[in-house]
């Protein structure tokens, strides 16, 4: 079957948009196919920074024919109805449509007849309607056209379109349309500097190899590897190690149709600036990578004088041109920032403090300098709870913020906290205190790391709840897919805290705490939103036990009995779910279970039927069998115990009392009837089995529990 290849030739396509504009294309055109009834094998998109590329191949030469019914009217209708009927369906007479009988009567009913286009007719329909739609996220229009309505809007000027399609063993065809004066042909265009000229292309293969030949590397993946292992290379080749950056990896990849990897230096004398500091003064200024040398003494991995860039050209001298260009702007911003990084460590970090009082948080929270002293009291509250020293958990919290209104950070916003460590370090603040005021912001993502010193977990910790509660104490909260604050990631960053440090203590209690000491009573009248605040962090606690693989269903059991709105650390319910869940694999469990739904379906049955529940206690003497009598003797021990051993977190030795109910409750359904004719006996028997229902909450919710 035939194949698609198409090309946007334009002046220049952003790094940032290249991916996605890939995808798009790729997903707009197999869609308008799909909806066309021509059903394809398969389809790749790629995008360099002058070109997006599409291949679609195994395309059918012809859609199919379509053949449809259309009813009519009855058979005997007036005639005005009769020949809308014959012109809807383009029939001659009603010779030639069928009758069909129903119980209203007889219809007729029209065939239908839609012949297939060839699908290079629909390509020529569809492709320049794609183009005209595309959803670039900023558009510009440009030159003579550009001021007449309905001129082409594109990311930057479009110049050519190639768009070819057929078999591989013939030559294809030109797919002809026109988009805004520019014309569909075969022709692209090689590299800017190294291969400008015209290129005559076919097919993907013919149009890839011909690029490459002209300096083009078409796949973005392709030249990200070559980019890597060259820089791995040189690198290597001069002592030194590259220091990876994906994301960076990803910017540069998207800068050049032709990757040449260079290597250039810098004084040494800047190596007294913070490796991170020069690191994102490299990265932002000049797109380029740093490298460390592996003979350092230091274990962070020491920087070495050295960057590594990529041009997007061969250089007839060798590149000593354009590395000297870079060397000359690197050498000028790193100036720049060992400049500020000096200017910062002439200022102590609490003496930078005052101005906050003159920068808002939020108009409705007050200032950062109230922010800060709410969390340097909640940092010192919840400081005993996790094995914090008070004293330096508030002094931790004190400076946290203050790198904020330092030189670096306003330069390097990514490096904050990290330059706040730093700080205090050179100023002789604690080792715990200076790497708190780093590791409070962690973790930033699922893939950070959390912080485990005590100091940094009570400052974490603090930072997020107070968040958290102020938020939600002003109705500031998440709604669908915004949220303006992070806090979700703040919620998620808790959890995370708290259960990796298998930390015990009650969200609700500290939020309360804070809530109250904090805000005073103008927002007391609000704090049944702590109740809300806690379902969220419920919701957030099941997308973090759902990415460890937890069972949605043995979580929602637990949730229901102990809560995180009831009070009970996050550690408790996380390990009965673990308990839970082991107790169900075993035979006991799961007999257990069954015994337990089967009394809870026979009591929503008796419940409808009655129209009431029989919630009140058994009437022991109207016990008048041994089943009757020892399960009600085994629910009252086994929830005694149950309830002891949840009060110290024994979950697992819960679940084992819980299991001494299996034999009674199997000997109670197989010897006791129910629904006894003595209707008091009845009732008592239904309230025996509510009693099942009741003990097993001691531990969970079984009902919630997916057989």
């Amino acid at each position: 079957m035939p194949d698609l290849l198409l090309e946007l030739f334009s002046e220049e396509i952003p790094a940032r948009m290249q991916g996605k504009a890939a995808d798009d294309l790729r997903r707009m055109v197999t869609d308008k196919l799909v909806a066309e009834g021509l059903v394809y094998e398969g389809a790749k998109a790629f995008a360099t920074p002058r070109r997006l590329a599409l291949t679609v191949h195994g395309i059918p030469a012809r859609q199919p024919d379509l053949k449809t019914e259309r009813r009519g009217p009855k058979v005997g209708a007036p005639d005005a109805a009769v020949q809308g009927f014959l012109k809807a369906t383009g029939l001659k007479s009603l010779d030639e449509a069928k009758i069909q009988r129903d119980p209203k009567g007889d219809f007729y009913i029209g065939l239908i007849e839609k012949p297939g286009r060839d699908a290079i007719d629909v390509l020529a329909e569809i492709l320049p309607v794609i183009i005209r739609t595309f959803p670039w996220p900023k558009s510009m229009r440009w030159g003579a056209r550009s001021g007449k309505p309905g001129s082409l809007n594109w990311v930057r000027p479009l110049h050519a379109i190639t768009a070819t399609f057929g078999l591989e063993t013939e030559e294809p065809d030109v797919v002809k349309f026109e988009v805004d004066g520019i014309e569909s042909g075969q022709t692209t265009y090689g590299h800017r500097f190294l291969a400008p000229a015209a290129i005559s292309v076919r097919r993907f293969e013919d149009y890839e190899a011909k690029l490459l030949d002209a300096k083009v590397v078409l796949d973005p993946e392709r030249r990200k590897d070559a980019i890597l292992t060259d820089a791995k290379q040189l690198a290597f080749a001069q002592g030194f190690e590259l220091v990876e950056d994906p994301n960076l990896l990803d910017e540069v990849a998207g800068l050049v149709e032709w990757p040449v990897v260079l290597m250039g230096s810098f004084e040494p004398e800047f190596l007294a600036t913070p490796g991170e500091v020069i690191r994102a003064t490299i990265r932002n200024n000049q797109k380029c990578f740093v490298v460390s040398d592996p003979k350092s003494t230091d274990k962070t991995g020491k920087l070495a004088n050295k960057f590594i860039l990529v041009a997007n050209i061969e250089a007839t001298d060798g590149g000593k041109t354009i590395i000297a260009g870079n060397e000359r702007v690197i050498r000028a911003r790193l100036s720049d920032a060992k400049f500020f990084y000096e200017t910062d460590l002439k200022t102590k970090l609490e003496d930078r403090l005052p101005k906050f009082e003159q920068i808002v948080f939020h108009e409705k929270l007050g200032t950062q300098a109230a922010r800060i002293k709410r969390i340097e009291r909640l940092a010192a509250e919840i400081a005993p709870l996790v094995g914090a020293d008070v004293a330096k958990a508030t002094r931790a919290a004190h400076l946290a913020k203050a790198d904020l209104l330092t030189e670096v950070v306003g330069e390097f916003p990514e490096v904050q906290g990290l330059m706040g460590k730093y700080y205090a370090l050179a100023q002789g603040e604690d080792a715990s205190v200076a790497a708190a005021c780093e590791e409070h912001y962690k973790p930033q993502g699922p893939a950070d790391r959390v912080p485990t010193d005590p100091v940094s977990v009570a400052v974490a910790l603090a930072d997020k709840i107070d968040t958290l509660v102020g938020f939600w104490a002003i109705d500031e909260k998440p709604t669908g897919s915004k949220d303006p604050y992070a806090l979700r990631r703040a919620a998620l960053g808790v959890i995370r805290i708290v259960l990796e440090n298998q930390t015990q203590i009650s969200l609700r209690e500290v939020a309360w705490g804070h809530l109250e000491r904090s805000y005073g009573k103008q927002y007391l009248e609000v704090a049944e939103k702590l109740d809300d605040l806690m379902v969220f962090f419920e919701d957030r606690l099941k997308v973090q036990l759902r990415d460890q693989k937890a069972r949605y269903d043995l979580v929602d059991a637990v949730l229901n009995t102990g809560s995180l709105v009831q009070g009970h650390p996050i550690v408790a319910v996380v390990r009965r779910v673990e308990a839970l869940g082991k107790f169900l694999d075993t035979d006991d469990g799961k007999n257990l279970l069954a015994g337990t739904k089967r009394a809870s379906n026979i009591l929503s049955i008796e419940e409808k039927k009655d129209k009431r529940l029989f919630d009140g206690a058994p009437d022991a003497s109207l016990y008048t069998l041994g089943e009757e009598k020892a399960l009600a003797r085994a629910i009252d021990e086994v929830t005694a115990e149950a309830r002891a051993a949840v009060a110290k977190e024994d979950f697992a030795a819960a679940m084992s009392v819980m299991a001494e109910l299996r034999p009674p409750v199997d000997a109670f359904f197989d010897k006791v009837r129910v629904n006894d004719d003595d209707p008091k006996v009845r009732e008592n028997r239904l309230k025996l089995l509510n009693e099942i229902r009741s003990a097993t909450r001691a531990v969970a919710d079984f009902s919630k529990i997916q057989d």
